[in-house]
């Protein structure tokens, strides 16, 4: 079993920047994949930004290319999501997930759940 715990969330202006966090316990997240998503007010999670189990490969949703990056240390079981130039659309609770299957943004695929934390972005 894993444990997720998202910490780093907050009350921002748009503009600013904030840098989420995700430990694990329980076992190593070494072998899996970790993903990032949202879920804003009203609507449907979705997915964020993942990254393999090396941290080589990621992938990001349209709405955050360019501006979000995914990071990991799997010496420290960390999983990051730096949040750059955010927007009042970025408002919503972040979940942190671990999949064990290879290169999936699908959220079935991820066996692992944190609790979530709230990214606020005021106009």
């Amino acid at each position: 079993q894993v444990q997720l715990a998202e910490s780093g969330g907050g009350l921002v202006q748009a503009g600013g920047s904030l840098r989420l966090s995700c430990a694990a316990s329980g076992r190593t997240i070494s072998s899996y994949g970790m993903g990032w998503f949202r879920q804003a007010p009203g609507k449907e999670r979705e997915f964020v930004a993942r990254i393999s189990w090396n941290g080589g490969r990621t992938y990001y949703a349209d709405s955050v290319k360019g501006r979000f990056t995914i990071s990991r240390d799997n010496a420290k079981n960390l999983v990051y999501l730096q949040m750059n130039s955010l927007k009042p659309e970025d408002t919503a609770v972040y979940y942190c997930a671990a999949s064990s299957r290879v290169g999936s943004a699908i959220q079935r695929d991820y066996q692992y759940w944190g609790q979530g934390t709230q990214v606020t972005v005021s106009s």
